[in-house]
């Protein structure tokens, strides 16, 4: 364990059924630092994060929190606040009778949980909804409570479970800044999402785990660099969708399809230069895209390239 470290999971495993669900996992985090750990369903992230709780005893190998292992020390716990992808809060009672109800689950003095209600509410930038009852809040407002009822009681280490899913890109806006501030704070920041651009954008360090093993870890813009080198991602935006003859024609330049309706894309060491001939093959093929964009490889791109196996730790 390195000194100062919030948390770290040393050699963790864990079968399920007969099957292996954890092979060896380690991972540590330091106060202060966002982690976003990443994977394909089914890779492990959610037995993970319940042996993290402390809420599974892992087969062999350790998880310590703060120096304490959660499945064997309850109060070690204490430093731990966990913000599940559901909302987890009472409907009918208010932002503030919500954050008073969960303060006393968490053993806030009495004494000080005015002081904790007003410090949740304003750390999660949601003061202007603390009296409107939870299922009259948006989405985005909705999320933001969640964060503030797990932070009652200043965890050391916070735990986000896909916490923008569903909300639109000025709530998660919103998020994303409460979660820097947090960090700025020197909380601990471990957070699972599927949403790349979000991960890209926020964390310090990223883990991919695959089939129970971590895959690859480290700084994202390190990672993307060692991976595809000088290679740029070509991305073709189609004015229409197109027959099968003209998805033949796409993937004989080497795109693929991409998550984005009519967006296809492959990465090219030729950059800039390749999309200009790329264009022009493409207007002769009957292909003409209404526009094509260059820019540097993402996470998206080595979440890819990992999930199919090509990247080893």
């Amino acid at each position: 364990m390195t000194p100062g470290s919030i948390l770290t999971v040393s050699g963790v495993t864990y079968a399920y059924g007969g099957g292996p669900v954890l092979q060896g996992v380690n991972l540590e985090l330091a106060p202060g630092e966002i982690y976003a750990l990443l994977g394909p369903n089914g890779a492990g992230k959610t037995t993970l994060i319940r042996t993290i709780c402390g809420r599974i005893r892992p087969d062999g190998g350790q998880v310590l929190l703060e120096g304490a292992d959660p499945s064997r020390v309850p109060a070690s716990r204490a430093g731990l606040g966990l913000v599940p992808q559901e909302i987890a809060l009472y409907p009918t009672l208010t932002v503030r009778e919500n954050l008073q109800t969960f303060a006393a689950l968490a053993g806030v003095p009495r004494a000080r949980m005015t002081a904790a209600v007003a410090r949740a509410l304003e750390l999660t930038r949601i003061e202007d909804r603390a009296d409107q009852p939870i299922r009259h809040l948006s989405g985005g407002y909705q999320r933001r409570a969640n964060i503030a009822a797990a932070m009652i009681h200043e965890p050391r280490l916070l735990i986000l479970d896909e916490p923008t899913v569903g909300v639109d890109i000025d709530a998660r806006e919103a998020v994303d800044t409460v979660i820097r501030g947090l960090r700025d704070l020197g909380v601990a920041i471990l957070m699972t999402t599927h949403d790349l651009e979000q991960a890209d954008a926020l964390a310090d360090r990223v883990g991919f785990l695959r089939a129970g093993r971590m895959a690859l870890e480290g700084r994202p813009k390190a990672l993307i660099a060692e991976a595809f080198g000088e290679k740029m991602e070509v991305l073709v935006h189609l004015v229409r969708e197109v027959d099968e003859a003209g998805r033949a024609g796409l993937a004989g330049e080497g795109l693929e399809p991409t998550r984005t309706p009519l967006v296809w894309a492959r990465l090219d060491a030729d950059g800039y230069a390749a999309a200009g001939a790329l264009d022009r093959r493409l207007r002769q093929a009957g292909l003409a895209p209404k526009e094509i964009r260059v820019r540097e490889p993402s996470l998206a791109n080595l979440f890819s390239r990992v999930a199919e196996g090509e990247a080893a730790a």
